[in-house]
């Protein structure tokens, strides 16, 4: 075995060393196992990393071929990510002492055997089942890690164990549906599971808590470069109050030519006109056949697949399928509205993506004949199913499972107003922008609130909006602005800022994401101008950032400069 295949192997080591992540990739290891949630299983990860990232370091220098040199840089990427993230300090405490997670940690694992998992449902639910009766000591060593913790990740933690009883319940009656031959030992483990999850959150609410959680100006630069983002904090910021003025503008001109295209009141506002074009566009079913939706969103997925093929813009390969389903109803509980389900990394065969709707009278205003090209698009081909299910068939381990969310969702958001700028729309181009931008607003506040979150800096909240901040509560200011940014309601706000509070450089990789790839196409397309039409200049550039498999913007930079032989400028 050569040093590169000896690095890939420790890479995928590391990965592994986390059962969920061995599901997740569609691995069939440890599939009879829970995360271990110890103090000392979690710092023999963060020894891992170091080791891997001392290890690509050294073997980078000896290496010459550009890919293999770029695939060692990932490792060590992805090794200096994984340790980092597992040294985070606030409060002189490790973030993972202060970060109950059980509810997150147990779920996660099962969900995954329920949804991605292709085997019979008698091997899922035996994994299952082995799971549950661990629950009672996961619990224990959780409990034992835990100082301190922040207080609103406390409240997580105990809303989502409120939601498992629903959860285990489906899982029960899908073995009954089944025949499961341990139906019996499933329903005590469950109870067992419960009892244990019940007496966990009475004694986290008897801990001590904070409700400081900011990691600092200097980490948070660290956890940005870490990620392969070349900008500083302020150059982040100020992508966001740029992006907040043009999006403004663009709704408000809009707004204006929609209100006069349709005879309305000229005061009517953005978020009533999107509710007009709600009602204007809403896919017409009859009674509750929700199969109907379903078969509208297939249909949708098929014109774009036609739509796309018939210009050649996008290389789309053999070896790919995308399944769009309703909520089995045992799964309904877990899935609310919807869900999207990658391709698993590594697993074989058909690169297969599922995206579940869960269907109701209530919830069809959310299925509109603008909305549903849009998500589909977003979510299929050639969005995240077409780039991800591509990246699975590299032969690199790690560029199928790099975490490079500002590559993955700068792509989506490009594709959405580059798909309107093809004519998928047709008449309909300025609805489906109107809406597509009323929705994008959400991504400037993610900036804002993610860099206010690492911080502390309240200044970053300051993107444009007309909106006062008390620095009293952080999740008061941040859901200030995000219901001034997008209109949601105050629950729809709490839930987004829970992620972002846990997720650092997550949620400004959307925006980050989105100017970065449009930044690099514009580059491209300036370098080739003398030696490609428009249309090749846009087949070249799609084929390389798909082909080329998961890695940081910035580094896939390098590789269209390795391919036109000289630099991109900037």
């Amino acid at each position: 075995m050569d040093d590169y295949q000896a690095l890939s192997d420790a890479y995928l080591r590391l990965l592994t060393a986390d059962s969920n992540t061995c599901l997740e990739l569609g691995l069939e290891e440890r599939l009879n196992e829970l995360p271990d949630p110890s103090l000392e299983a979690f710092l023999a990860r963060r020894k891992q990393a170091e080791q891997l990232l001392e290890q690509a370091s050294t073997l980078h220098a000896q290496l010459s071929d550009f890919d293999q040199k770029l695939d060692v840089e990932l490792i060590a990427l992805a090794a200096r990510q994984y340790a980092l993230d597992k040294s985070l300090v606030f409060n002189d405490k490790l973030e993972i002492e202060q970060l109950p997670n059980a509810g997150d940690e147990i779920s996660t694992g099962i969900f995954y055997l329920v949804t991605i998992d292709p085997r019979p449902a008698a091997d899922r639910l035996d994994n299952i089942l082995a799971r549950l009766q661990q629950v009672p000591d996961y619990l224990q060593r959780m409990l034992a890690r835990l100082d301190t913790p922040v207080a609103r990740w406390v409240d997580i933690d105990c809303e989502t164990i409120d939601g498992l009883p629903d959860f285990f319940a489906s899982i029960y009656s899908w073995g009954k549906e089944v025949s499961y031959s341990s139906l019996d030992a499933l329903d005590e483990a469950i109870n067992q599971a419960q009892d244990a999850l019940k007496a966990y959150q009475g004694a986290l609410r008897q801990l001590p808590t904070t409700v400081h959680f900011h990691v600092g100006a200097e980490a948070a630069q660290s956890l940005v470069d870490a990620r392969g983002i070349a900008l500083s904090l302020d150059d982040i910021h100020q992508y966001a109050r740029d992006f907040v003025d043009q999006t403004r503008a663009e709704i408000e001109a809009l707004r204006l030519e929609l209100v006069a295209r349709y005879a309305l009141d000229p005061a009517t506002t953005a978020t009533q006109l999107q509710q007009f074009l709600a009602r204007a566009h809403a896919v017409q079913i009859e009674g509750e056949q929700f199969a109907q939706v379903i078969d509208r969103y297939t249909q949708v997925a098929d014109d774009l697949v036609a739509f796309v093929t018939e210009r050649d813009l996008f290389p789309i390969p053999d070896g790919q399928a995308m399944k769009i389903i309703q909520t089995p109803a045992f799964m309904a509980p877990m899935i609310p509205a919807g869900a999207m389900m990658p391709p698993p990394a590594m697993r074989e065969g058909t690169r297969t993506s599922i995206v579940y709707l869960t269907l109701s009278r209530e919830l069809l205003a959310e299925h509109t004949e603008l909305g549903i090209p849009l998500m589909m698009l977003h979510e299929g081909i050639p969005g995240h199913h077409l780039q991800l299910s591509t990246a699975a068939m590299h032969p690199a381990v790690v560029r199928r499972t790099f975490m490079a969310n500002e590559h993955a969702e700068g792509w989506t958001t490009m594709l959405e107003d580059y798909m309107l700028d093809q004519g998928l729309m047709g008449e309909l181009t300025d609805e489906a922008r109107f809406v597509t931008k009323l929705d994008l607003s959400r991504i400037g506040a993610r900036v804002a609130i993610d860099l206010y979150f690492m911080t502390g800096e309240i200044r970053y909240l300051d993107i444009g909006y007309d909106v006062t901040f008390t620095g009293e509560d952080a999740f008061a200011d941040a859901a200030r602005l995000l219901i001034a940014a997008t209109g949601f309601t105050p629950g729809r706000a709490e839930s987004e800022l829970n992620w972002y509070s846990q997720e650092r450089a997550y949620p400004l990789s959307y925006l980050v994401g989105n100017r970065l790839v449009w930044q690099l196409k514009r580059d491209y397309q300036q370098a080739t101008r003398d030696s490609l039409s428009p249309v090749e200049q846009d087949q070249a550039f799609h084929r390389i950032y798909l082909q080329s498999g998961n890695m940081p913007v910035a580094k896939l930079r390098t590789v269209f400069e390795h391919e036109l032989g000289r630099v991109l400028t900037a």
